[in-house]
């Protein structure tokens, strides 16, 4: 009986909710039909008006995919914007054309309420999916430009991962506040789960925002010459995780993109000149009118050899000698070019040095012979005997 009762009180709550329906259904087409009939010429400009908004739009968006499949221009943003358009979806298009026919033509309150709920559907995510493309085609034109495709083609998956995760789930947070839904819950939701995922995963992220810091903010590129600590390398590929670098000894140098990054890095590639410095002694023997004649030797030697002269000049009395120092610069950043031209230098301050009896001074060490008086006496000649007295020529 109890099983009896409960499928007939099932039975009735069916009947009742289809007699609901058809109630609602036949209340909507009779609303409908009276609108239609008493704004009939406002129904009827709005809708040319949407097919005219409907035209342009899909105008708009062969337009941006005609533009975005061009190669990109110097700046890249056309190229972006353009394949941004290009993905526009046809319900956005409908859906707008719709929403302006029933906002211009006074359309039943239960139309309105559902073409504005459809309307903010597609215009949210319609916004996340241009939001999105432009983020990632922002991310593709850096790393290209500043010749990091390798690092984009191993990080790509994972950035559109995060980029389509994080606007999608702003698109239906929005939607859903929209519709009166209490987000609170779901964005504390959101939240836990992201610091969740971001503790177990944070070296991968750490290393992860590296390399993108090092795509956007272009400290070095594939080929630069770089030093840091006591290495000296050149880059041969940044990669999601960690950078690969070819010490100048040959061997192959890994470091993650993190530590790479808090290391102070010099970029040897953007050089404006590579620095050369000679210090010079000669003997305490040479005239002074001589030593004053050094700097400009020194220059002159330095342009010859196609280098930029700074300063040569006495910095000091040695131990054994009077040092100069000199201080030139060679254009450019290569290595090679710059050790050719020092060692052509020196070897011209060498020939020079020979060719007017210039000395170069080294370590030495001179004994002095000093008579009872304390004078100094010259031990090439015999001291007289006393009594004898020594006269001239």
């Amino acid at each position: 009986m109890n099983s009896n009762a409960a499928a007939a009180a099932a039975t009735n709550e069916a009947r009742i909710d289809t007699a609901g329906f058809h109630e609602q259904a036949e209340y909507l087409f009779r609303s409908s039909w009276q609108w239609i009939d008493h704004h009939w010429l406002q129904i009827a400009i709005a809708v040319v008006v949407a097919a005219v908004i409907f035209v342009v739009l899909q105008g708009v968006k062969r337009w941006g995919a005609k533009l975005g499949s061009r190669k990109p221009d110097s700046t890249g943003w056309r190229h972006i914007i353009g394949r941004a358009f290009a993905k526009t979806t046809n319900f956005f298009i409908l859906m707008t054309a719709i929403k302006l026919v029933v906002g211009y033509s006074y359309a039943p309150l239960l139309v309105q309420t559902t073409v504005i709920f459809l309307f903010t559907v597609a215009a949210v995510f319609q916004a996340a999916v241009w939001a999105r493309e432009i983020i990632l085609g922002f991310i593709t034109h850096r790393t290209e430009s500043g010749g990091h495709g390798e690092a984009l083609g191993s990080a790509m998956g994972i950035i559109r991962l995060l980029v389509s995760f994080l606007v999608f789930a702003v698109a239906l947070i929005v939607v859903f506040d929209n519709l009166g839904v209490d987000v609170t819950g779901l964005v504390a939701g959101l939240g836990v789960g992201g610091i969740a995922i971001g503790l177990a995963a944070q070296g991968i992220f750490a290393d992860l925002f590296a390399a993108l810091s090092i795509i956007f903010d272009r400290p070095f590129r594939k080929g630069d010459s770089v030093a840091y600590d006591d290495t000296f390398a050149s880059i041969e590929q940044i990669g999601l995780k960690s950078t690969r670098l070819r010490a100048f000894s040959g061997e192959e140098l890994i470091i993650s993109n993190r530590n790479l990054l808090d290391k102070q890095i010099t970029n040897n590639t953007h050089r404006i000149h590579r620095r050369g410095t000679f210090m010079i002694g000669v003997t305490y023997q040479t005239p002074p009118e001589v030593c004053a004649k050094i700097p400009a030797m020194m220059q002159e030697i330095v342009e010859r050899h196609d280098c930029t002269f700074s300063r040569c000049g006495f910095v000091g009395f040695g131990a054994s000698s009077l040092d100069f120092e000199l201080v030139f610069d060679s254009e450019g950043p290569d290595f090679a070019i710059f050790y050719e031209r020092r060692s052509a230098i020196g070897i011209a301050i060498l020939r020079k040095f020979n060719d007017d009896g210039i000395d170069i001074a080294y370590p030495t060490q001179m004994t002095f012979a000093a008579g009872p008086d304390g004078k100094p006496v010259d031990p090439g000649v015999p001291e007289p005997a006393k009594g004898t007295v020594m006269r001239g020529a």
